[in-house]
């Protein structure tokens, strides 16, 4: 069950950020918001993933083990990213989209996370590995 947990964590997180953004975006929208199922949101659905790896290895490896610091430093980077690089990318799509109104494909504007979907993504991952553990 050991190995097994490693790989199932990452699916099981993802999972889960994802069926509770679907039900928060439902639940603010009023009605089923499969159109918002995606990238952007809360929780973030990479947060989740990410930490629960690197929650999950801190539990069964220990805090100073080389493969924590390894996952954590993956954790870091894709959580940097979601939060700079695809929030401004995001923005860069909605000011495309403004400039260029009767285009019918139009460019993805939720990309990024704030700094509470990504909070939200890591209590997410953190659970599950704590279940998992």
């Amino acid at each position: 069950m050991k190995t097994w947990s490693y790989l199932l964590a990452p699916f099981a997180a993802w999972l889960a950020a994802g069926c509770l953004k679907f039900v928060i975006n439902s639940l603010r929208a009023g009605k089923p918001a499969f159109g918002l199922i995606g990238y952007g949101g809360m929780p973030s659905n990479h947060s989740a993933i990410v930490s629960s790896m690197a929650a999950l290895t801190a539990l069964r490896e220990g805090l100073d083990s080389a493969a924590f610091g390894v996952a954590l430093t993956l954790a870091f980077i894709v959580m940097l990213d979601a939060a700079s690089l695809r929030r401004q990318v995001g923005r860069h799509a909605q000011a495309l989209n403004e400039l260029r109104p009767e285009e019918k494909a139009r460019l993805r504007e939720r990309m990024g996370h704030t700094p509470f979907e990504i909070a939200g993504g890591i209590a997410v991952g953190c659970a599950v590995a704590w279940l998992l553990r």
